[in-house]
């Protein structure tokens, strides 16, 4: 049994983190101390290690709760994991797509502009932006 200071250094996280995943019922102390310490088995550190995986594919907190739903649900299989990682998938294609727009229009917003000691008033970038604002509010 470990405590939320050693269980958050096994697995790379810190104990505010522990604490957090433990409010939205992410993971669970195995027992507590007579003094009403958390302790936590090997199982926390292997699922804290799970959650920080899934999150760095993309996955959010309640896209997490629901893969670890799906792992103990009898009537689950394979296919609804895979279903939920498609998705998520489409989402970051969509998301990718969105900031190589932002890219672009800001690659022609620095064109416009040769820097230097003009007066901001001058900025072809705040004017194109002033003007864009405009446009839309017609």
């Amino acid at each position: 049994m470990y405590t939320i200071g050693k269980v958050a250094t096994l697995a790379g996280v810190s104990p505010d983190t522990l604490r957090y995943y433990e409010k939205e019922h992410l993971i669970q102390p195995a027992s507590k101390t007579e003094a009403g310490y958390r302790l936590y088995d090997d199982e926390a550190v292997h699922r804290i290690r799970f959650i920080k995986t899934a999150q760095h594919c993309g996955f959010t907190l309640s896209d997490i709760h629901e893969l670890l739903t799906l792992k103990q649900a009898n009537s689950a299989c394979c296919e609804d994991v895979r279903s939920m990682a498609i998705e998520k998938k489409l989402h970051i294609a969509h998301k990718l797509q969105a900031l190589k727009a932002m890219s672009c229009a800001l690659d022609e917003l620095i064109q416009r502009c040769a820097g230097g000691e003009a007066a901001t008033d001058e900025c072809p970038i705040l004017e194109a932006l002033e003007n864009s604002l405009s446009e839309v509010a017609r």
